[in-house]
C-alpha cells in the first residue's frame, strides 16, 4: 500500500505562485510514476505533471508547460510541484497520485491518492 497527503494549497493572486508538497508513505519503489492532477468543478480530472520516484524526466500538461515544475526529495519522501504565475484557470483540487510503471497521463490508470489540496486563483 502507498499512502499519499497532500498539503500547500491555499488562495494567491493571478500571478502569484504556491508549492504544493506530497508526502509519501509505505511501498513504494524507484520507477513508480509520482503525477499530479487537477480537478476543478464540473471538469475531468486533469493531467498536470509527473516525474518517476527514481528520477529521470518530468512530463508536464500543455496548459502548465513554462509556469510549473515537479520535483521530488526521496531523502524527505515527498514529491513538489512548483506553481508560478498562477491564473485564475488553474484554480482546482490537486491531487496527487501514483503508480507503477508505465507513466499514464490518465487518471483513471491510478491506484494511489492523496486527499486534494485546494488551489483558488483570484483575478
Amino acid at each position: 500500500q502507498v499512502q499519499l497527503v497532500e498539503s500547500g494549497g491555499g488562495l494567491v493572486q493571478a500571478g502569484g505562485s504556491l508549492r504544493l508538497s506530497c508526502v509519501v508513505s509505505g511501498r513504494i519503489f524507484g520507477n513508480y510514476a509520482m503525477v499530479w492532477f487537477r480537478q476543478a468543478p464540473g471538469k475531468e480530472r486533469e493531467f498536470v505533471a509527473a516525474i518517476r520516484w527514481s528520477g529521470g524526466g518530468t512530463y508536464y500538461g500543455d496548459s502548465v508547460k513554462g509556469r510549473f515544475t515537479i520535483s521530488r526529495d526521496n531523502a524527505k519522501n515527498t514529491v513538489y510541484l512548483q506553481m508560478n504565475s498562477l491564473k485564475p484557470e488553474d484554480t482546482a483540487v490537486y491531487y496527487c497520485a501514483a503508480d507503477p510503471p508505465p507513466l499514464h497521463t490518465d487518471a483513471h490508470e491510478y491506484d494511489y491518492w492523496g486527499q486534494g489540496t485546494q488551489v483558488t486563483v483570484s483575478s
